[in-house]
C-alpha cells in the first residue's frame, strides 16, 4: 500500500481571528529559506529514500497560495523529482479566494494538482469582515471561475457554522450559495474558539457574540438535509461530496493509517509514532539545514491507544467502523473488545450497533465528543502489546 504526505506552509497574507494553525504574517519572511528546508527535508524522508509509492498530496496552512507561481512550481518540480508518484490518486492544494491566480492554478495544474479546497466560510459580507477574511463573495465566484478554465474538476469548499453574530438565514444563504456553485464537495466546521485567536481574547473580554447553540443545531440539520438534496453525501461528520469525491487524504486519517508531515508545525504518523515539526519557521529551518531533521515531539502509539483510536477516528465517518475490517486489520473482534463502551453509547442513544459495523446515530452526530469520549483510555496497557 502506498503512503500520504501533509505538506505545511505556514505564510498568510493576514491572520484571521478564529485560527489557531501555525501560520505568521508572510512580509519579510524567509519564504526562499523555508521552501529550500521543505525540499530537504522530503529529499531526506524514508518515502524518497527509499521511493515509497505516494497515493494522496495534501498541500495545506496557513495559505499555500501565498506563494507564487514561480515559488509553487519550484516546490511541485522538487516533489516530483523526489517522490514516487506513478500510484498518485489525489493532490489537494488549499486556495485562498483571493490569492487563487491564473498563474498559479496552471502550476498547479501543469504539475498534477487534482484537487482544490477554498477558504469560502461564509458568502456574507459583514460575517466575512467580523472572521478578518479579506476576499468578498464575488471573489469566491471569480475564483471558482478561474480554476474551472484551468481545467480543476474537483472543487471543495470550506463552510464555518457557529460564526460571531451569524444567524441560520445567514448560514442557510451561504450554503446554498456553495450549492449553486455546483461544487463536487463541501466541509462545513463548527466555530471552536482556540487559545491564541483574536476570538479568544474577545471572549475573555466578553465582546464575542456567538450564536445560541439550539441556532447551531438548526445550522447543522439545514447543512445535512441541504447536501443531500443536491447529491452530496455526508460521509464524515463535516464533510460532504458527491459520489467518487470524498477527500482521499482526509479519509486516511479517518482510517488510523500512517502518513509523513512536511513543514513548519506539520504532524505525522509513522511506524507506531505520531509526532510533529517544531513551529517557529526559523527554528525549523535552522533544525532541516543542520541535522536534517526538525522533530520537537514524538509519541510511541501503544497497541491500546491504536486500538482506541481505530474507534473513536472511524466514527467520524457515516459508515462507521466496519467490524470485519476492524478484525482483519487488528486481530481483535469491536464487539469484545469494547462490549461495556458500546453498550453505554447505544443506551445512551449515541451509537448504533449493527452486525456489520458501529456507528453514529443522529443523535450521536451532534454529541459526537461524547461518544468518541468513550474510547479514550478505555483499554489497559498492559494487557495489549505489539
Amino acid at each position: 500500500m502506498g503512503q500520504s504526505i501533509y505538506i505545511h506552509i505556514p505564510f498568510c497574507e493576514h491572520i484571521c481571528h478564529y485560527c489557531d494553525f501555525n501560520k505568521v504574517f508572510l512580509e519579510n519572511q524567509p519564504v526562499e529559506a523555508y521552501i529550500d528546508a521543505l525540499i530537504k527535508e522530503i529529499e531526506g524522508s524514508q518515502q524518497a529514500r527509499n521511493q515509497i509509492p505516494i497515493e494522496t498530496i495534501y498541500i495545506g496552512g496557513g495559505t499555500p497560495t501565498s506563494l507564487t507561481a514561480i515559488q509553487l512550481e519550484r516546490l511541485f518540480q522538487s516533489i516530483h523529482r523526489l517522490l514516487y508518484l506513478s500510484e498518485l490518486k489525489e493532490w489537494s492544494v488549499e486556495v485562498n479566494p483571493d490569492s487563487g491566480t491564473t498563474d498559479r492554478l496552471n502550476v498547479m495544474k501543469k504539475y498534477g494538482v487534482t484537487r482544490l479546497s477554498l477558504g469560502v466560510q461564509t458568502f456574507s459580507q459583514p460575517i466575512l469582515t467580523e472572521i478578518g477574511r479579506t476576499h468578498s463573495p464575488e471573489g469566491v465566484h471569480d475564483a471558482i471561475k478561474k480554476a474551472r478554465d484551468a481545467g480543476f474538476t474537483n472543487l471543495s469548499v470550506d463552510l464555518m457554522l457557529g460564526l460571531p453574530n451569524q444567524s441560520v438565514a445567514d448560514f442557510e444563504q451561504s450554503l446554498d450559495e456553495a450549492l449553486r456553485l455546483g461544487v463536487e464537495h463541501i466541509s462545513a466546521y463548527m466555530l471552536k474558539v482556540e487559545k491564541q485567536t483574536v476570538f479568544y481574547n474577545r471572549k475573555k473580554k466578553g465582546t464575542l457574540t456567538l450564536p445560541p447553540e439550539e441556532d447551531d443545531v438548526a445550522m447543522y440539520d439545514i447543512l445535512t438535509e441541504r447536501t443531500k438534496a443536491h447529491g452530496l453525501r455526508q460521509y464524515e461528520l463535516s464533510n460532504f461530496g458527491k459520489p467518487g469525491y470524498e477527500s482521499k487524504h482526509n479519509l486516511v486519517y479517518w482510517d488510523n493509517r500512517y502518513y509523513a508531515g512536511f513543514g513548519a508545525g506539520a504532524s505525522g504518523y509513522e511506524d507506531r509514532c505520531r509526532y510533529q515539526n517544531i513551529n517557529p519557521i526559523q527554528k525549523y529551518i535552522d533544525a532541516i539545514m543542520e541535522r536534517g531533521e526538525a522533530t520537537y515531539k514524538k509519541h510511541d502509539v501503544s497497541k491500546a491507544e491504536c486500538l482506541e483510536e481505530a474507534v473513536f477516528l472511524g466514527l467520524r465517518k457515516r459508515e462507521g467502523v466496519q467490524k470485519q475490517s476492524f478484525y482483519d486489520t487488528y486481530g481483535y473482534k469491536l464487539d469484545e473488545l469494547f462490549k461495556e463502551e458500546i453498550a453505554t453509547g447505544v443506551r445512551k442513544g449515541l451509537l448504533h450497533n449493527s452486525d456489520e459495523s458501529l456507528s453514529l446515530t443522529k443523535e450521536g452526530l451532534l454529541l459526537a465528543n461524547e461518544a468518541f469520549e468513550l474510547f479514550v483510555a478505555a483499554l489497559d496497557e498492559s494487557a495489549y502489546s505489539y
